[in-house]
């Protein structure tokens, strides 16, 4: 049983039919063997909110799994955040003494943890240059959750030096993955539907949950839901709902943190605030990480739930917003375009004026709002579930640690 007292048995009530009996057959064959996740953040963001989740049942089903979280410098992850968006298509200046910084710190990390396992599964870039340091025993794979389709040449090309030399890699869509001469695999992240993010909650604990934050129901409320990042387009958002409310008397709500790994989330919060200036019916929530009861408050008290990034890793607020039974309007770019299926779970744009079209669209139908919030928390059961993605990741180990 996990510390927080939900085991594998849990989900039997939420996950597709037979989906837990297969889980517990799948597991037998790996059980006893050592799973060690590695990433460079504890809280904030989606990857430490699956791991959290991830780990336990792991452990529940009787493999040995782990989390280790890097250590690092402000340099150090200034240098990862300008990986993260030159992988993601923005130029950045690299220079000699920030990649040897980062080699250095990789390095230091790899020496203070027992990576001695079955398999070793590292997430995203930050981690990344751990291989030079692998003991030869277990088999490693690079996770990459972030949008690899277009990356800075430079820095994919100093980056690649690493990938190559692990033994497999995973993306989140096909449309991410790279050439490289070792095998890849595709695995969609997922929620937890019974996560204090996703679970069930009553109407009076959403009206006090949003009491408390002091955000009004009197009103439609549209909510993006994100770490305050440029790739996210809040500013977008923000003129989208002007022009709505040329025709629609509604309520935006932007709601979100930073992460620990990203330095430049303080800076875009001002920007946010700047941009939405004195209007009464905007609201910027700046929320701890561990915010996640007034996430789920939030996302259930919305009427339309928006997702307006220019870029994106997967997005997993498009599939929680789902799971509650919202029609979701997001950016037409990574993993939010696996999670929409077009008119039906919800709509994609390219625009401002796209996203307020369809908004509008949505605010004059309630009864469409009602039937896509319906299909989408349905596609959300069959596909983007933690039953889903423990099925994902104990196949690999079954594969890679045969």
């Amino acid at each position: 049983m996990s510390d927080n007292g939900i085991t594998i048995e849990s989900y039997r009530h939420v996950a597709p039919k037979g989906a837990v009996d297969f889980l517990a057959r799948l597991s037998e064959r790996v059980r006893g063997r050592r799973f060690v996740h590695v990433n460079s953040t504890r809280s904030g963001g989606g990857v430490a909110e699956i791991l959290t989740r991830l780990v336990p049942i792991m452990n529940d089903l009787g493999i040995k799994a782990e989390w280790e979280v890097i250590e690092g410098d402000p340099e150090f992850f200034a240098t990862t955040k300008a990986f993260h968006n030159a992988l993601q298509g923005t130029e950045q200046v690299f220079t000699d003494a920030m990649l040897e910084h980062y080699q250095a710190v990789n390095r230091a990390n790899a020496g203070r943890r027992r990576l001695d396992a079955d398999l070793v599964l590292i997430h995203d870039p930050q981690p990344a240059a751990m291989i030079e340091s692998r003991p030869p025993e277990g088999r490693w794979v690079w996770r990459c959750h972030i949008d690899l389709s277009s990356p800075q040449r430079r820095a994919w090309a100093f980056l690649r030096r690493f990938v190559v030399r692990y033994d497999a890699a995973i993306f989140s869509l096909p449309a991410f993955a790279q050439q490289l001469p070792i095998p890849q695999f595709l695995v969609f992240p997922s929620i937890d539907p019974l996560a204090a993010k996703n679970r069930q909650m009553s109407r009076k604990e959403i009206h006090k949950t949003l009491e408390a934050l002091q955000v009004p129901l009197e009103k439609p409320i549209l909510l993006q839901v994100s770490r305050f990042d440029r790739f996210k387009d809040p500013i977008g958002v923000i003129n989208a709902y002007r022009i709505v409310k040329r025709y629609h008397d509604v309520r935006l709500v932007l709601a979100g943190g930073g992460a620990t790994d990203d330095p430049e989330g303080a800076q875009v919060l001002e920007e946010v605030r700047e941009a939405a200036g004195r209007d009464p019916d905007i609201y910027v929530l700046d929320l701890p990480s561990n915010a996640h009861l007034q996430i789920n408050a939030l996302q259930r008290a919305a009427t339309i739930v928006i997702q307006k990034s220019t870029r994106e890793g997967f997005g997993l607020t498009v599939a929680e917003a789902m799971w509650k039974g919202k029609p979701v309007v997001g950016g037409a770019t990574g993993g939010i375009t696996a999670q929409i299926i077009e008119g039906v779970t919800g709509y994609t744009v390219n625009s401002v004026e796209g996203a307020a079209y369809w908004i509008r669209y949505l605010l004059a139908s309630p009864q469409l709002i009602r039937k896509i919030g319906e299909a989408a928390r349905e596609h959300v059961r069959q596909n983007f579930l933690i039953t889903r993605h423990l099925r994902d990741y104990l196949s690999l180990l079954v594969h890679l640690a045969r």
